[in-house]
């Protein structure tokens, strides 16, 4: 006999919350947890492209047990994040600074410079920079764009980074 996985969501409900819930409760922190992973799992079945097969409830459970798995993963690395930035910030030797605001004054007055430098160009030299740097564009694609040679991008390309460097440095 084979079990087939409904496509109806309302009987995958019916048949499998109360079970998935406890499956959850058994191992999840809290309740609300236990309810998100059954919601997540309903969601992943609702779009699964599943065909009939021998026991659908091991595929389920086995969903399930690869939800935790995966959320256990990430509470792990979202800690020892935690862990690491706390050491760092709390000794003085990690390598994050702590924001503080003349900082976060300074970053700002830098990035303006570096705002009011790029307007100062030419639309053109401008746009192949920013779409350079910024969206990843490789020289031969906003050759293409623009109609002009890989080599005519690449100088648009240096007198951007030319005029920007002189900027920060006069700047200093």
């Amino acid at each position: 006999m084979r079990a087939v996985i409904e496509p109806d969501l309302r009987g995958l409900d019916r048949r499998y919350r109360p079970a998935l819930m406890a499956f959850f409760m058994r191992r999840a922190a809290s309740h609300s947890d236990a309810e998100d992973m059954t919601q997540e799992l309903f969601a992943k079945l609702a779009t699964a492209q599943v065909s009939p097969m021998d026991n659908a409830d091991a595929y389920i459970f086995q969903m399930a047990a690869n939800l935790l798995r995966d959320r256990g993963r990430r509470e792990r690395v979202r800690a020892n994040y935690r862990a690491s930035v706390h050491a760092g910030i709390g000794s003085g030797t990690g390598d994050l600074e702590p924001l503080d605001p003349a900082r976060v004054l300074l970053g700002r007055e830098s990035l303006g410079e570096v705002s009011d430098a790029l307007r100062e160009l030419p639309d053109r030299t401008r746009a192949i920079f920013l779409l350079f740097r910024l969206e990843g564009m490789k020289q031969s694609e906003l050759a293409a764009l623009y109609g002009v040679s890989v080599s005519a991008v690449q100088k648009h390309i240096f007198k951007a980074m030319t005029h920007l460097t002189r900027r920060v440095r006069a700047g200093e």
